[in-house]
């Protein structure tokens, strides 16, 4: 007997699941190293040997000695106490009419698609299952090729892969298949698909059997998920409203729609705060963005009438009633809200004739609407940001008309919005002087803009008190430790640091004091064309390490350039020092001029002043030495009547003597010589100012009724229009201002 005949079997002889002979049990048992460890009566019988003589003969002896004549099982037997692992039973049916009928089973009742190929590709056998799916008849696909069976319907036959499987017997697993099939026309249909090649007993082959299962839901669902992750990724990428509706339109087409549009409200557009959901049935929405396929949908901006999306604007994603494609629904309309804000809709349109939406679709719009309506109030917070910086930073800067007798100057400044906290002033100062400001607060964003603010307000205050330079750099350090300890108590706040350069500039001298933190541009261009590219150098940071700060004194000629701008972004670096000595060492070229070229080499939100020195005219000044004398007080106010007299000013005599002979008297009084009285022609104003050596500072006192003195300073506080003190070297100069008759 050919050993071949014999079925071994990994099964329980007692399920009822073998072929087997009524009484069940085995006409021989063999132990696990293939000797008989029992024989039965029928094997006696049927091999006419007795028990004594097989026990202990080998498997294959046994199986040698089986008559030819049938079909017999090995089959592993259940545990026994006689060591038995294998029983021969004699099987009552031919096993190849057994795996005819399993095969006949498989084919019937499967749900898993069946093709039989010979091998010249034609369907020996197909189960009804694949028939129903694709929508076709036996009679119309057994025994023809399979390609062109299934082309006539539709189908995609790729007819190399099956030569492949057929010449090398390597199976081909899970190809994907997308097809409309003609049982359903309208949903796209993906099978896995796989061949394998099949043999006869002599192992030729003999042709191809191909399975296929409909995996439409599950890669649906892979696709969605997809999507989802790259909704994620693309949408978003920018702070930009318009930027982030575009983007959702090219993620969904014709990924998710055939045609998409996007609606904002106004507010939502021109960065104001998003409204509440409109309880009304006409919402006012604007188009943002659109794309696809629908040649009619509306252009960006315009204003789309009521009722497009439906008699009342949806909460949640919603399929609109049919129209007049039919009932299929081919349209999602989601809102884009977020935390109760509403901001808009999105609109998602399928062409007639295409796949409808489901139930899970509209699952995928509501998180592709609320990851987008995130993304929207994200940018919405930026673009309102955008606009306060940019406000912020963009105020028109107004030079007091008192300071264009001092300094020519040109400012620049390119806002980008990034929050940089540049800042630069022309703060007018006494004795015709003029103060340069230019300063930058490090971290940059609305709250450095906001800290940009309160130091531009701080430099301001502190100018009025007529400090050096460097004195009120100091003194700014001390404000900028003040807002960082203010700000300390936020969560993730920074230290805020600055950088400050401060220049004052005496037209009657031409004398410049500057100091400087941080690393601020300052150059100073003479009109030979000298260039004095950095003559501070860097200093501490305000905020930072503090003082001492850099500081200079020059006397320039007039006519000198000042360039002054605000230090350069951590991430960013400046011009470098050929390019500042090409563009600054041309004097000819005017401030206006240089400014240009200067800006050219600056990054945006950079601010720039550039300021051309003056001297004020010989004739508009006049001083002389007064004696530490009581007697000096007299000539004193005759000079200054002469002087009126010759400058011809509309300003009260009287106010003007009173003013004069009280601060001459308590610099005699006070002071200590020499002592030195200034006239100074203004446009609108007449200042005052007496110099003497002493350090002392003189304060206003309220004297009584019956005291004879202490009133000077309080009768100039009553008849000028300002006075104050400021120290120069090792005296100081008191000094007041009155105001020409009609200067309002």
């Amino acid at each position: 007997m050919d050993i071949r005949d014999v079925d071994v079997r990994n099964v329980d002889p007692g399920d009822g699941q073998a072929p087997m002979s009524s009484e069940h049990a085995p006409l021989l048992t063999v132990d696990r190293r293939g000797q008989v460890v029992s024989w039965s009566d029928a094997a006696e019988r049927l091999l006419n040997r007795q028990t004594a003589d097989a026990l202990g003969l080998t498997a294959v002896d046994v199986l040698a000695a089986l008559p030819e004549d049938g079909r017999w099982l090995l089959a592993r037997v259940p545990d026994r106490p006689d060591g038995a692992a294998w029983g021969v039973w004699r099987a009552e049916r031919d096993v190849a009419a057994l795996d005819e009928a399993v095969l006949d089973a498989v084919f019937t009742q499967s749900s898993v698609g069946l093709h039989v190929l010979d091998r010249d590709f034609r369907l020996v056998r197909v189960n009804a299952y694949a028939l129903g799916v694709r929508g076709l008849f036996e009679e119309e696909t057994v025994g023809r090729p399979v390609v062109e069976s299934y082309g006539r319907a539709g189908i995609p036959v790729d007819e190399g892969i099956l030569r492949e499987v057929l010449r090398t017997g390597r199976p081909a697993r899970d190809v994907l298949k997308r097809f409309h099939p003609p049982a359903d026309p309208l949903r796209e249909h993906i099978f896995s698909v796989s061949i394998y090649r099949h043999h006869d007993r002599a192992g030729d082959p003999l042709g191809l059997v191909v399975t296929a299962v409909d995996v439409t839901e599950r890669e649906q669902a892979r696709e969605r998920l997809n999507l989802l992750h790259t909704v994620r990724e693309r949408i978003g990428t920018s702070l930009d409203v318009g930027r982030t509706a575009a983007e959702l339109v090219d993620v969904t087409v014709p990924a998710f729609a055939d045609s998409a549009l996007v609606a904002l409200t106004d507010a939502v557009l021109h960065g104001g705060s998003p409204d509440l959901p409109p309880r009304d049935s006409a919402p006012l929405l604007r188009c943002a963005a659109t794309g696809g396929r629908d040649t009619e949908l509306p252009h960006d901006g315009v204003l789309l009438l009521p009722g497009l999306f439906g008699e009342e604007l949806p909460t949640v994603p919603t399929l609109p009633p049919p129209g007049p494609e039919g009932p299929v629904a081919l349209r999602i309309v989601a809102p884009l809200t977020v935390r109760g804000q509403f901001l808009g809709v999105v609109d998602f349109r399928r062409a007639p004739g295409s796949e409808p939406y489901t139930s899970d679709d509209l699952v995928l719009a509501g998180g592709i609407a609320a990851r987008t309506a995130t993304c929207l109030e994200n940018a919405l917070r930026f673009t309102r940001e955008h606009i306060v910086m940019t406000a912020l930073q963009s105020w028109p800067l107004r030079q007091e008309e008192s300071t264009h007798r001092a300094v020519e100057v040109a400012q620049r400044h390119r806002p980008g919005g990034s929050g940089a906290g540049s800042w630069f002033d022309v703060i007018s100062l006494p004795g015709a002087r003029v103060g340069l400001v230019v300063g930058q607060v490090e971290q940059p964003g609305l709250s450095a803009v906001a800290t940009m603010s309160r130091l531009r307000t701080a430099v301001h205050s502190l100018a009025t008190l007529d400090l050096d330079p460097h004195e009120l750099l100091a003194r700014l350090h001390a404000t900028t430790l003040q807002l960082a300890r203010e700000a300390s108590t936020a969560a993730g706040a920074e230290d805020t640091t600055a950088s400050c350069t401060y220049v004052v500039h005496d037209p009657v001298s031409g004398r410049i004091d500057a100091a400087g933190a941080g690393g601020s541009l300052f150059a100073v261009v003479r009109p030979d064309g000298s260039v004095d590219i950095d003559p501070l150098g860097r200093a501490p940071l305000l905020g930072a390490e503090g003082p001492p700060f850099a500081f200079t004194t020059q006397v320039l000629p007039e006519g000198s350039i000042l360039c002054l701008a605000s230090a350069a972004s951590a991430d960013g670096e400046g011009p470098a020092t050929e390019q500042l000595v090409a563009a600054l060492g041309h004097p000819g070229k005017g401030h206006e001029e240089t400014a240009d070229a200067v800006e050219a080499l600056l990054a945006r939100d950079r601010v720039l002043l550039v300021a051309r020195t003056l001297r004020l005219p010989e004739g508009d000044l006049d001083e002389w030495p007064v004696l530490p004398d009581a007697s000096a007080v007299g000539p004193a106010r005759r000079h200054v009547d002469e002087c009126l007299a010759r400058w011809g000013m509309a300003v009260d005599t009287f106010v003007v003597s009173v003013v004069v002979s009280e601060l001459v008297t308590n610099a005699i009084r006070y002071g200590a010589a020499p002592i030195v009285l200034r006239l100074i022609k203004g446009e609108r104003t007449l200042i005052c100012e007496v110099t003497d050596s002493a350090p002392t500072a003189p304060h206003l006192r309220h004297a009584k009724a019956v005291d004879e003195g202490g009133r000077g300073l309080q009768i100039c506080g009553s008849l000028a229009d300002s006075w104050g003190v400021r120290y120069v070297g090792e005296g100081k100069t008191v000094w007041a201002e009155i105001a020409t008759e009609g200067a309002g």
